[in-house]
């Protein structure tokens, strides 16, 4: 079973890549970058992100497991 992060630690790695929140609805935020991708990223407390969400997220970051670790 892959480490899964919390809501907080994949908005560090989503500020490091220069995403910015733009909206909010409910408990998911939603990211943009400059170039206009979206990222949306449920913040329900202190949880893990499900290993869906998360893989989802990685793949859309064009990022790997390794890589999204290696950016603290």
């Amino acid at each position: 079973m892959p480490k899964l992060p919390r809501p907080r630690e994949v908005q560090k790695v989503l500020k490091i890549l220069e995403f910015y929140p733009v909206r909010q609805s409910g408990s998911h935020i939603v990211y943009k970058d400059s170039s206009g991708k979206r990222i949306t990223l449920p913040v329900h407390g202190g949880k893990t992100i499900s290993p869906g969400v998360f893989f989802s997220i990685l793949k859309d970051l064009n990022i790997n497991e390794k890589d999204f670790w290696g950016m603290f």
